[in-house]
């Protein structure tokens, strides 16, 4: 390409501004009622004076115009523009500038080069950004492994891990009558309620006054697994925390502070608790954990109904398998036994009404369950990549190893008939984790002792994994209630203590099967030893979500 003479400043300048205006004709915003007679003076004075300076052949120019940006790119083809001393007529030249793309959109990038010519402003600048840009590849990472290091739990059960698991082994049921408040109105006066709980140590007295119960279980949950998992003061001295997370979710937050809320603006707004808005929002309880800890990685909140601690934790491991992180803390917290919350499920028509008996109002997969019991408190996981996990020298739990999510797509509160919605998310979350399924011989499902959810789920299990003769299936529900929430992330907490120990804890309450279930599969009254192979948790949720996460021993 003829490129030997040098540029006349004036000319330079002139194909500069001719690159920067779209041509006349084609612009979007050529009418009058758009531009001013000043801006269409000074167009067509521009116009003039590019036929005045026009000679040779026009379309030689848009040839070698078209050589330079298929031989070198983009760079060359700005350095061609700057090369040329003479000026060809606008309507060849713009037509030849249409190999930037579409003459009519005008992109944020294309208005801001257009204004760095018009300032005066050369535009190589922009142009060697780009290429330097494009230059910068990030290399590709190797999928890391994640491991379980630390569990923090707050249930009806206990407050440790260690506690609470033992209970579920002795099948000691957590339910119990309200005390909290009077519920002489209530057609449901049951819950999984939390009789003892301290802030002590874990979160600060003047936070402790303020805040939501569902806040103060999560950072007391979170915490506790850092502890458990073995986090010092020296230990997170230590720590990159750019590269530490929080995600822990919840499916109502703070119901009891808004709910105060509501009542004292019945006064006046001058009654409000000043926090009651941030203290309400799912997310301010890891966002409130990361300040106290100084974890500056990601840091948010998923609210799936009753499939929350699954997706947030699935998310978490993510964050780490990507190599954005090294540690993350994860898990639900939910506090909804107040009498919005009970009023508001009763009129759903979805909580058990046995209340002359409630440790065995929760009966999953029971001919005589009627719903289910309302439950609440936090389960927190302290996940953390597999080598940094080494390099300390932590206590490794179990592995996880991936799962999925999917929605029905069907009815807000109604699962899918025919469980294809659950189904398909098992299905995905063994393609996605690389596991065979006869390798899974235990799965702590959902089961939440409702007519028709605990069938959809078992048909979903048998359908993807009928044919293992070694699987086991129990529901933790059956002695806690259902967190909502948390319940995804305290079932996990139960599924890798069941890896660690090697026993399985029974279904308590299942005294009258219903006829489409088979026995061989589901545990009995009793604890059971099994040598775990790979274990499933799953969470179903309001919304037509569907969650399944996977973990197994770590080899």
């Amino acid at each position: 390409m003829a490129s030997s003479s040098t540029a006349s400043p004036f000319c330079t300048w002139l194909l500069a501004a001719c690159i920067s205006s779209p041509y006349e004709k084609d612009h979007p915003m050529r009418s009058s009622i758009f531009q001013s007679p000043k801006r269409l003076s000074q167009w067509a004075r521009r116009k003039k004076l590019i036929s005045k300076c026009s000679y040779g052949d026009g379309e030689d120019f848009a040839r070698n115009l078209s050589s330079s940006f298929s031989v070198s790119g983009i760079h060359n083809l700005m350095s061609s523009f700057l090369a040329f001393e003479p000026c060809y007529d606008s309507k060849v030249l713009y037509e030849s500038l249409a190999l930037f793309g579409s003459k009519r959109s005008r992109t944020k990038r294309q208005r801001q080069m257009n204004g760095a010519v018009h300032s005066g402003i050369t535009t190589a600048v922009p142009v060697q950004r780009a290429e330097q840009g494009t230059t910068k590849k990030k290399p590709l990472t190797k999928q890391r492994r994640v491991v379980v290091t630390g569990l923090g739990v707050v249930t009806p059960l206990g407050h440790d891990p260690d506690v609470f698991y033992n209970s579920l082994l002795e099948g000691v049921s957590g339910i119990s009558e309200i005390g909290a408040f009077d519920c002489a109105r209530f057609p449901t006066k049951i819950a999984g309620e939390i009789k003892s709980f301290s802030t002590d140590g874990w979160v600060s007295p003047k936070l402790s006054r303020k805040a939501d119960k569902f806040m103060l279980y999560l950072i007391s949950a979170g915490k506790k697994a850092l502890a458990d998992g073995g986090i010092t003061e020296e230990v997170m001295d230590n720590l990159d925390k750019s590269r530490c997370g929080v995600i822990i979710g919840s499916a109502l937050g703070g119901m009891k502070v808004f709910n105060d809320a509501i009542e004292a603006l019945r006064i006046s707004y001058k009654k409000m608790n000043p926090f009651c808005i941030p203290f309400a929002t799912t997310n301010m309880g890891s966002a409130i954990l990361a300040m106290d800890l100084g974890w500056m990685g990601p840091n948010y909140s998923i609210s799936t109904a009753c499939a929350t601690s699954n997706f947030c934790i699935l998310n978490a491991a993510y964050h780490i398998m990507r190599g954005e992180t090294d540690m993350m803390l994860c898990g639900g917290s939910e506090a909804a036994i107040i009498p919005i919350g009970l009023g508001g499920f009763s009129a759903c028509k979805v909580l058990s009404q046995r209340n002359s008996e409630p440790t065995k109002a929760s009966c999953p997969w029971d001919i005589n369950r009627d719903g289910f019991v309302i439950g609440e408190g936090a389960g927190v996981l302290l996940l953390e990549e597999l080598e940094h996990a080494k390099r300390r020298g932590a206590n490794i739990y179990a592995e996880f190893l991936g799962g999925s999510f999917t929605c029905d797509a069907y009815h807000m509160t109604e699962p899918h008939p025919d469980g294809t919605g659950v189904a398909l998310c098992i299905e995905k979350a063994l393609d996605q984790s690389g596991v065979c399924r006869e390798d899974v011989n235990y799965i702590n499902a959902y089961a939440a002792s409702t007519p028709t959810g605990d069938l959809k789920e078992y048909r979903a299990i048998i359908r993807c994994f009928g044919k293992n003769p070694e699987l086991r299936v129990n529901s933790t529900k059956s002695m806690i209630g259902h967190l909502l929430g948390a319940s995804g992330a305290v079932e996990a907490v139960a599924t890798i203590k069941a890896i660690q120990t090697g026993c399985i804890h029974p279904n308590i309450n299942l005294e009258n099967p219903d006829e489409n279930v088979d026995m061989n599969v589901l545990v009995g009254p009793k604890k059971e030893k099994l040598d775990i192979k790979v274990a499933m948790s799953n969470a179903l949720g309001f919304g037509g979500h569907n969650s399944s996460i996977l973990f197994a021993p770590y080899k």
